[in-house]
């Protein structure tokens, strides 16, 4: 496949993007110059000698005077002829410092050197009165420039690792998808606008076909759907093989996560859902492999408008056109004109959408104080506890009527929501640099989210959207009222054939390092990008001390996991060492690593474990597909993962009382049931922290003590009566985290009056935290930031 990699120009070629970038920018089909620092120089030991080539090297001239040497290596380093020659020879100013250090590292610490090298050397330090002929220190560039390509191996390689590492025409990677002509139809249109169910419906009516979706539970909906209507279908997802077939044959329908499909297997039909995930920084190669390499007679893709035009240009480079079907939304979402403001204006059939888990716990803990049932989705649950709770929600005979979930319901669960309600509209994210901001979520993102309200054929006939605070609605109007922004790229991701090829020029690279200068020698056509790979590289750096051949290597890297989750990295890195020694992991060991079987949760520490036991039983199934023999007992391992949902729908059904229960025995003041990778603020500037493990206390009781004095100040606030609480809430700095805190039954007004107290005290006596000294210093910052 390879060799078809490389015909011909690429009509618009740009360098590839960075490890850690999602997109690139600027043209230009010529090569750049690599990125060197990412050379990591093999170490070479210095010659231990005792060997006929130090008599011959001493027999020919004379032993060497170390002094000499070092002095005319160093004359040799600073000559400008010397530096322009390596440059020359692919030596930038970095590479030739280093090579010259390992040079003369070499040269002075070994006992004896190659008898040409030895014979140049005692030339060049040949000094007056010596019978001799004098030489010249250039005359070492041969054996330095030798030298420097036994530590940096890829400057004798360097234009073959450009031809493996060259992403440019990635159609012709799929030399099969190019021997037919495919019918390509796009059936453009909004969330709830039934451009899916028309796929859909071509799908079961071909002889053969196959389904693509993001996710497991849309894979599972198409395999219920298709075998329901009689037409046979299996399930293929990264830790599932369900056949419809008793004997285990193959039926002519599949339905799959993306990653999964086979680009070999020939069908007349083809689907491929959520199309303008071809630009996620993560995914998008996925959606790039199945457009250009589905061998069908027909795809028909299904998306945003926003991506007609990248698409109908990737098709124009294979040959195909593309038509165009439109669709507009069934039934009508309204905006409201005014915000929740108060959960006492809950009505059945709302859902209010966070974009935190401890949001989720805040926000389900008040709906159910106020004696209404609301179920819970967010997405780290497994997929068995959301489509329990998503029925819960939708059963017109159950009580719960309240649905409080994150924008995991923005795909993948059919939903009866009345209206949506956003409790904030910013959202964290990771940027380009891997770095962790929170920002506005997207138009596409509040279209995904929004368009859920009033689904056709649910007992809502009519969708309508609007905000938890008012402050944020006409924000949320303006997000909606954007176009979205047209999808500029398709993502592309290197295969484990061009690694080993890359392995094969560097062998004692390690796979990070490899991925690292593929990316930075990789050109590809200005309508792709190449993925982040950081995850990748985690995995790498974390299992790289343990031996294992380079495809299982690249197998374990791939894994698909939370590296956030310490509990899931623990077991990957427990799975590789164990398949390093040829030992299976059997059940038993699985059982005993994960302290099976696992007892319902009695707060949300136990219930987040429980979600990342599920995620290491997904772990251990996903292997088991690819290495059968290590990983053997993948029908037990399934059967106890059914229980264990089981027991987290328990623990989630209850959620309420996990929560006061991990509040009652959390430190006064203290907000947060669980830490978060990101701060729980609506606004960039609001960052809160939990108190650390020694005591110190925290920023957020530290902020409430400000938020207490400066409503005391602003507002004159007296201590207020339990039945006008509600009332004063309202009425006074309704965003604040002070009565945030207060709603959520976490502080009491004589607490805070105590808070105001000791910050003014700490204040007086030029102090801004609590505690110990590291709590001083954090919290003073932190505090200083907010008094601004």
């Amino acid at each position: 496949g390879l060799a078809l990699r490389h015909g011909g120009g690429a009509p618009r070629a740009r360098p590839a993007a960075s490890s850690s970038s999602s997109s690139s920018s600027g043209d230009g089909g010529a090569s750049r110059a690599p990125d060197t620092s990412l050379f990591v120089p093999v170490p070479l030991k210095p010659g231990l000698g005792g060997a006929a080539e130090e008599d011959v090297g001493a027999e020919l001239t004379r032993p060497l005077d170390k002094g000499e040497v070092l002095k005319n290596l160093n004359k040799f380093y600073k000559r400008k002829e010397i530096q322009r020659l390596g440059a020359e020879n692919g030596l930038d100013a970095r590479l030739f410092h280093q090579a010259f250090i390992s040079f003369r590292k070499y040269i002075m610490e070994s006992s004896s050197v190659s008898a040409d090298l030895h014979i140049i050397l005692n030339d060049i330090c040949c000094g007056a009165g010596k019978v001799c002929l004098p030489g010249h220190v250039d005359d070492l560039f041969p054996f330095f420039l030798r030298h420097a390509k036994q530590i940096f191996p890829m400057l004798d390689c360097m234009d073959d690792l450009r031809k493996i590492s060259d992403l440019r025409l990635p159609p012709n990677w799929y030399p099969d998808a190019r021997a037919i002509q495919r019918k390509i139809i796009f059936h453009a249109g909004p969330t709830n606008s039934g451009k899916t169910y028309h796929a859909i419906q071509r799908f079961l009516s071909a002889k053969s076909g196959i389904y693509c979706g993001p996710l497991k539970l849309l894979a599972h909906e198409i395999f219920q759907k298709s075998n329901d209507a009689n037409v046979p279908c299996d399930l293929v997802t990264g830790e599932e093989r369900v056949y419809a077939n008793e004997d285990a044959r193959q039926a002519p329908h599949v339905a799959c996560t993306i990653e999964m499909c086979s680009t070999n297997t020939p069908y007349e039909v083809a689907v491929i859902d959520e199309i303008q995930m071809i630009r996620d920084p993560a995914r998008g190669w996925a959606w790039t492999r199945a457009l250009l390499g589905l061998c069908a007679e027909e795809i028909h893709i299904c998306g945003e408008p926003a991506a007609i035009d990248l698409v109908t240009e990737l098709m124009y480079t294979t040959g195909e056109e593309v038509e165009v079907r439109n669709y507009k939304r069934l039934t009508p979402l309204t905006v409201l004109d005014y915000a929740l403001e108060s959960l006492d204006n809950l009505r059945p059939g709302d859902c209010i959408v966070c974009f935190s888990k401890n949001d989720i716990y805040s926000v389900s803990r008040q709906i159910e104080a106020r004696g209404l049932e609301c179920a819970v989705i967010y997405g780290s649950l497994p997929p068995g506890t959301k489509l329990e709770q998503a029925k819960k929600f939708n059963d017109p005979d159950d009580p719960c009527k309240i649905l409080v979930a994150t924008d995991a319901i923005g795909m993948g669960l059919n939903l009866c929501i009345r209206r949506i309600i956003f409790n904030s509209i910013v959202k964290p994210t990771v940027n380009e640099k891997g770095e962790k901001e929170i920002d506005s979520i997207t138009t596409s993102q509040a279209l995904q989210i929004a368009g859920r309200a009033g689904r056709f054929g649910s007992s809502f006939k009519q969708g309508e959207v609007t905000t938890m605070h008012r402050d944020d609605l006409a924000q949320l109007k303006e997000i909606l009222s954007e176009a979205v922004p047209p999808v500029k790229a398709a993502g592309l991701h290197p295969t484990p054939e061009q690694i080993e090829m890359f392995a094969y020029h560097l062998p004692d690279a390690t796979l990070s390092n490899l991925i690292d200068i593929f990316v930075s020698l990789s050109q590809v056509d200005g309508m792709y990008f190449v993925c982040n790979i950081d995850d990748f590289k985690f995995l790498a750096d974390m299992i790289q001390h343990i031996p294992l051949n380079l495809r299982s290597r690249y197998v374990f890297c791939t894994a698909p996991l939370n590296r956030k989750e310490p509990f899931v990295c623990t077991t990957l890195l427990k799975f590789a060492r164990q398949f390093s020694k040829n030992e299976p992991l059997t059940f038993d060991w699985l059982c005993r690593h994960t302290k099976w079987p696992l007892a319902a949760p009695k707060n949300i520490k136990e219930l987040v474990h429980l979600e990342a036991v599920h995620d290491v039983f997904d772990l251990y199934l996903w292997l088991s597909y690819r290495f059968m023999d290590m990983f053997p007992d993948a029908v037990l391992v399934r059967d106890i993962q059914k229980k264990l949902d089981d027991i987290i729908q328990i623990g989630v059904c209850n959620i309420t009382k996990l929560i006061r229960a991990s509040q009652s025995a959390a430190a006064p003041g203290t907000a947060e049931v669980v830490s978060e990778d990101f701060p729980l603020s609506r606004t960039k500037n609001d960052v809160r922290r939990v108190p650390d493990r020694h005591g110190a206390a925290s920023t957020e009781a530290l902020s409430v003590a400000v938020e207490a004095a400066r409503l005391r100040r602003v507002k004159n606030l007296r201590p207020s009566r339990p039945g006008t609480r509600q009332e004063d809430l309202k009425s006074y700095g309704r965003g604040s985290l002070a009565n945030r805190l207060l709603q959520e039954g976490l502080l009491t007004q004589e607490m805070l009056r105590q808070l105001e107290s000791e910050w003014q005290d700490q204040h007086r006596n030029g102090r801004y935290g609590f505690g110990s000294k590291r709590g001083d210093q954090h919290s003073s910052k932190e505090t200083g930031k907010k008094r601004k």
